[in-house]
């Protein structure tokens, strides 16, 4: 299936590993132009870059910012302009996420989840939304939420689970904002999923994790991909304001 994103040029924040990776490789493989973003994984983020140019042949850039800072996103973008071109589509998906019980929870950990996790997916939007409707263009934005935004945690995570909530009703009224500008804006929601954050986790109890997931098994990254490649691309045309589930039946709604 073609999906229509060839020369595209589509920003992946926290674009260095894990999800954001396979996103950066999937859609290079459909023959999108890739900006890598990255804050602290420098060497990582241009090995993604590069591995994309070596295996697929698209030109990828390893792209500098902090989401949580305005002047950051606009210098991301601008970066992102000299070295691929305008950006058409945007993924949100950088993310932090503290753990503890919510009594201990320092003040400082809960603001810099809703800094990173939500100011940064609305920041990183309203940039692309600026840049799309003063050069009159159509473009896609793709956020990503979590599992955990309907069912919550029992391992304290409720700064991450809140900023996960906000993002889809972030979603939600930005996609009926520009609608009729032709910017589709949707959500995808992962379940649990095997990345480097909790390979330990899941490695020490497997048995533990498959049995909470209905098929039985943890994610891999590809699958989840896979949707935000789709939305990305034209054959999501007529979708807006939508939260996909992928989470092996976790949350069936």
């Amino acid at each position: 299936m073609d999906m229509g994103l060839t020369d595209k040029v589509v920003l992946v924040t926290g674009g260095s590993r894990g999800l954001g990776r396979t996103i950066c490789e999937m859609l290079a493989e459909e023959g999108a132009r890739v900006a890598v973003n990255y804050r602290s994984r420098r060497e990582e983020a241009e090995a993604v870059a590069s591995g994309i140019q070596t295996r697929f042949g698209r030109p990828a850039a390893a792209v500098y910012g902090d989401v949580s800072l305005e002047s950051d996103v606009i210098r991301m973008f601008d970066q992102t302009e000299r070295e691929l071109g305008s950006v058409d589509a945007l993924v949100n998906n950088a993310a932090v996420c503290p753990v503890g019980p919510t009594t201990d929870l320092a003040v400082e950990d809960f603001h810099q989840a809703l800094q990173v996790n939500m100011t940064g997916t609305f920041l990183a939007s309203r940039e692309l939304v600026r840049r799309l409707a003063a050069a009159g263009r159509h473009g896609q934005i793709v956020n990503i939420s979590s599992q955990a935004a309907f069912r919550g945690s029992q391992s304290g995570k409720t700064a991450y689970d809140a900023s996960k909530a906000g993002i889809i009703g972030f979603t939600i009224s930005l996609a009926r904002e520009v609608a009729a500008r032709g910017i589709n804006v949707n959500c995808v929601a992962p379940g649990l999923m095997y990345t480097e954050m909790v390979a330990a986790a899941i490695d020490a109890e497997p048995e533990r994790f498959q049995q909470r997931v209905p098929l039985g098994r943890i994610g891999r990254t590809e699958e989840i991909a896979g949707m935000v490649v789709f939305l990305c691309s034209h054959r999501a045309s007529y979708m807006t304001g939508a939260t996909v589930d992928v989470s092996g039946g976790l949350a069936m709604h």
